[in-house]
């Protein structure tokens, strides 16, 4: 796997390297050694599988207040995803920053958001999977979330030409 830095720090592109011979292929999806050898400790404790009907559902954004923070490593295993996250770390030189990236069935790449990030994702496809591995477990105390929409942000969706699908919940969060 090839493990690659982002302008953001602790925000890392994973790349598969897959094996292919006449079966098929095969390719390592995540190894602790690996990451340890890039310098990236996480203990992952949960796995999390996400799907979706309908193209242009979004999901986001959210993530966990310390001492609850997460680690999520996130993956597209079938269709297509806009993944983005939101640098809310206060202290960081990016913080409020979005970094937007494809994920996808195809390109199979995976993003490792680390703690301190507003996360969340556009569906580009119908029936789109999302299964990500967490270093935390859910504290619904402890989450929160902001809004997709919101103009201090200004994240750039990808053609939002239909009326998207949303939860209740992430319709409500507030603006900065």
């Amino acid at each position: 796997m090839k493990i690659i830095n982002t302008e953001f720090e602790g925000l890392k592109v994973i790349e598969l390297e897959p094996y292919k011979d006449e079966r098929g292929s095969f390719a390592r999806a995540y190894c602790t050694e690996e990451f340890k050898d890039a310098g990236i400790y996480c203990n992952f404790v949960q796995d999390n599988i996400s799907h979706n009907h309908k193209k242009n559902t979004i999901r986001g954004m959210h993530w966990q207040e310390e001492p609850y923070g997460e680690d999520k490593l996130i993956r597209c295993i079938s269709g297509s995803v806009y993944d983005v996250v939101v640098d809310m770390r206060q202290n960081s030189e990016t913080y409020l920053k979005w970094y937007g990236i494809e994920l996808t069935e195809e390109n199979q790449k995976a993003l490792l958001v680390p703690k301190g990030f507003a996360h969340g994702y556009q569906t580009l496809a119908d029936n789109s999977t999302v299964y990500y591995k967490v270093s935390q477990s859910y504290y619904p105390e402890s989450a929160i979330g902001i809004r997709y929409d919101d103009k201090k942000i200004n994240i750039y969706w990808k053609g939002l030409e239909t009326e998207i699908i949303m939860s209740e919940q992430d319709k409500k969060w507030e603006l900065l």
